[in-house]
């Protein structure tokens, strides 16, 4: 097995996302509002998979050893700079999670939800309870849970393949097709720093990021047939819960249609 049949595999999975009705639902400021405040969670759970691969394939607590591959270091240490203290449209350094919650306040949307979560979070200490007693969509839920139970068991080539083909992988074609509804529709609004945001994933994740995730995937599994099938596994599996984001977000701005109607 190697790369080019785990994304045989994850074809049907990654046909129903680009596919999804939920970026034709996208037509007014409130619906781009709705879709933020709940793609929020993905943004931020996203530098979670990001840190717990730096955490696996680098040493960051001292003493301080090399790690076994100097490769894959180089490779996460390359994604987590970029991530973690990107330039912002107007030259400052921030995240990307950061410069989201920008461009969500810019556009009026409400960033309260994952600041409360956070904050929840931040006072339990633990991740699964504090999603549990959200009041979240259960398929936000679940893709959250799937996220970091993947990052608790700890297998560094199964982190790796929810972060490059349940994330990383998809980010250009999906955002592009994300990025044109909201030029189409939103003619007239500011959304220079949400453009910005889209556009420097798309030049990022397509250039430089996706091939140095699918490089780190090869390394990880060698020839290890079965490590292969755990990230064939865990693809499909990543995969299905951003469907089921996406079902959830879809959802959230029919809810919005009735209420408003």
């Amino acid at each position: 097995m190697n790369i080019e049949t785990i994304n045989i595999s994850i074809e049907p999975q990654k046909k129903l996302l680009l596919q999804h009705s939920l970026y034709g639902k996208v037509k007014t400021i409130e619906d781009l509002q709705c879709f933020l405040e709940n793609h929020i969670y993905a943004v931020w759970d996203f530098m979670s998979l990001l840190k717990a691969l730096q955490a696996k394939l680098t040493c960051t607590t001292t003493p301080w050893f090399a790690t076994e591959n100097p490769e894959t270091r180089y490779l996460i240490n390359e994604i987590v700079l970029a991530e973690e203290s990107d330039l912002t449209i107007d030259g400052r350094r921030l995240s990307h999670y950061e410069m989201y919650i920008e461009a969500m306040e810019a556009c009026g949307a409400d960033t309260t939800g994952i600041e409360d979560f956070l904050s929840e979070l931040n006072s339990l200490k633990n991740i699964f309870v504090a999603i549990k007693k959200s009041n979240l969509h259960p398929n936000i839920k679940a893709f959250l849970d799937f996220t970091f139970r993947v990052i608790e068991e700890g297998k560094s080539h199964e982190i790796a393949a929810a972060f490059t083909f349940g994330r990383e992988d998809l980010i250009p074609s999906m955002f592009t097709a994300i990025l044109k509804n909201f030029q189409e529709n939103f003619p007239k609004t500011d959304l220079s720093k949400l453009i910005y945001y889209f556009e420097r994933h798309i030049e990022l994740d397509a250039d430089d990021h996706g091939p140095m995730a699918m490089k780190m995937i090869t390394e990880l599994c060698g020839t290890d047939a079965q490590k292969w099938s755990d990230v064939e596994k865990t693809s499909v599996l990543a995969l299905e819960k951003r469907i089921g984001l996406w079902d959830a977000i879809e959802e959230h701005i029919m809810e919005n249609h009735l209420t408003t109607t």
